[in-house]
């Protein structure tokens, strides 16, 4: 069948394009690479800017790019721990809840008796607050990410253009496969360790995974146009009068 033949094709594609940039990166020194490589590939996304502008350039791109180690390394940690307290040993929020307030109401209560114990005048206790604008900008922010998605999804399903449609579709169901393989913490926790692991490596090894990108869409693009003049051409796609959202 043509479209056996096509996966097969892109797969073979896949293994031979990884297999030449493994070779070529062998051959080839790093200071040679270096001067070549940024006019033959274009950067991953289209970017222009460094990963760490991209990030948004302040403490969180320090952490997710390990600029300080210990602290990166602590984040990473703190989120394994919570992981695995839920997911291992089925610790329920509200006993880490109870508990946690439990020990910072005996840590504050051993610091303001402690220095009657010990014949020292009473030092001030840290208090925790948090800002009274907290979890406003919180909502704001999960309330804005979340109408964007309705908003991307609703324009797919009313402008009436059914590859979009399908691409949409696909990627849920496979979302929903996701899903049904690992509850949601645990996909929060791989997409958190992924976040933490996937953009130092890539700053380390930038050259070589955007040479490997570039040259993979540009097959893919091809195989696409096989597959577009052969099926998707022929489903008829509608345009409907749907106003942009800002």
């Amino acid at each position: 069948m043509p479209e056996k033949n096509i996966v097969e094709d892109v797969i073979g594609d896949l293994v031979d394009n990884f297999t030449d940039t493994i070779q070529k990166n062998k051959k080839s020194s790093f200071f040679e690479q270096e001067d070549t490589v940024a006019s033959r590939f274009n950067r991953l996304f289209g970017r222009e800017k460094p990963i760490h502008h991209v990030l948004g350039g302040g403490k969180s791109a320090d952490v997710l790019l390990w600029r300080n180690k210990k602290i990166s390394a602590s984040v990473l940690m703190g989120a394994t721990a919570i992981w695995v307290l839920f997911e291992w040993i089925n610790f329920h929020f509200l006993s880490l809840v109870c508990y946690g307030l439990l020990l910072g109401m005996i840590a504050q209560f051993v610091w303001c008796n402690a220095s009657g114990f010990l014949n020292r005048s009473q030092s001030r206790v840290p208090r925790l607050v948090l800002p009274k604008d907290f979890f406003a900008d919180v909502g704001v922010t999960i309330g804005r990410e979340v109408n964007r998605g309705l908003l991307y999804l609703q324009d797919v399903a009313c402008r009436g253009n059914l590859k979009q449609f399908l691409m949409a579709a696909i990627g849920l169901w496979v979302a929903a496969i996701i899903g049904s393989c690992c509850n949601f913490l645990t996909v929060l926790y791989i997409g958190f360790v992924g976040a933490h692991t996937m953009p130092v490596l890539y700053e380390r090894y930038e050259d070589e995974v955007d040479g490997f990108v570039d040259s993979l869409l540009v097959k893919f693009h091809s195989h696409y146009k096989k597959i577009d003049s052969g099926f998707l051409s022929r489903i008829p796609s509608g345009k409907f009068g749907l106003k942009k959202h800002d």
